[in-house]
């Protein structure tokens, strides 16, 4: 009785993602993933921007409440969600909304938003000719959500590289998960107003020529939402050239730029900088790593008919 109790306590004691898998809806739902994919690809297929837009959504859902589906959620009577969080320049949920409906059309009641966002994350990159990985699944939906956590977890353009380190250690994921995952800036775009700062305070860590080339486009005052790549050499494909960017000063976000500063991160982008497959196997890694941050397994949470509403 002793040892029934002992081994109960240490299987209760381990995480939850050990209940999630990668065939997790092989028998209830055998066309979730092809499904999930086709909704994507024709996503990004009408606007390249929405690949990167797509992996920002799945990060910034894990590293709020664990990933749960909650960024999904809209504002309601009784809680204020991530949505506008101040930190959270996110778009695609329509697309999420898409991809939902269309599993719901296959096999309703089955597939959660929690992991139809880790699928869509994986697919964006696929499609944009970036890493795959093998996305395991069984995540369960919140039914709350909670601006001010995500306003308290979620990283901002402007943060340093202690901060960053700290923010992802929270999280489970170390400073290599975090240089990699930064990485996915290779493609995707930025409104005006993040880095702006930047540009205009003639700092040593910003290449003069790229500092008056994004000037261009971002004024002084005005056109904070005027946009502009991340990469601004390939900003449409999914490689390492972020990296390389950094070493030239030619970092777009604050918060990109120190992770080649000086700092403690130096070594690991200029390892990505010349070593793309390190980069591409990194990035798949972290990936997984950061989709099992304390999701909801098992009974918790519930399975959301839409994404926006718990049911």
């Amino acid at each position: 009785m002793v040892l029934t109790i002992a081994v109960l306590l240490i299987f209760s004691s381990l995480p939850c993602h050990a209940q999630l898998s990668s065939n997790f809806y092989d028998n209830t739902c055998p066309n979730a993933l092809s499904t999930i994919r086709s909704a994507i690809d024709a996503a990004v297929s009408n606007e390249q921007r929405m690949a990167a837009s797509l992996i920002r959504l799945h990060f910034h859902d894990c590293f709020v409440q664990g990933c749960d589906g909650s960024v999904l959620l809209e504002d309601t009577a009784s809680f204020t969600g991530e949505r506008t969080a101040r930190n959270n320049s996110i778009r695609g949920f329509e697309v999420i909304d898409d991809a939902k409906a269309r599993v719901e059309g296959v096999c309703p009641g089955i597939v959660s938003c929690a992991d139809i966002l880790a699928v869509a994350a994986r697919d964006a990159s696929v499609a944009f000719g970036g890493p795959s990985w093998t996305v395991n699944l069984g995540r369960r939906d919140s039914t709350t959500a909670s601006r001010s956590l995500a306003d308290s977890d979620l990283p901002a353009f402007t943060d340093s590289l202690d901060r960053l380190i700290s923010l992802f250690g929270n999280k489970g994921l170390n400073a290599r998960d975090m240089v990699a995952l930064s990485g996915a800036h290779t493609i995707g775009q930025a409104r005006c107003l993040t880095f702006r700062g930047r540009i205009y305070n003639n700092a040593s860590d910003i290449d003069p020529d790229f500092a008056n080339t994004r000037r261009s486009q971002c004024p002084n005052t005005g056109g904070d939402g005027n946009l502009a790549p991340l990469d601004l050499v390939t900003p449409n494909t999914f490689d390492n050239n972020y990296y390389s960017n950094l070493i030239a000063r030619r970092g777009l976000l604050q918060s990109d730029q120190v992770l080649f500063s000086g700092g403690s991160t130096d070594s690991i982008v200029n390892e990505y900088s010349t070593d793309s497959s390190s980069f591409s196997s990194d990035f798949a890694s972290a990936m997984v790593k950061m989709g099992n941050i304390d999701p909801l397994t098992g009974s918790q949470g519930e399975i959301r008919r839409v994404c926006t509403a718990v049911n």
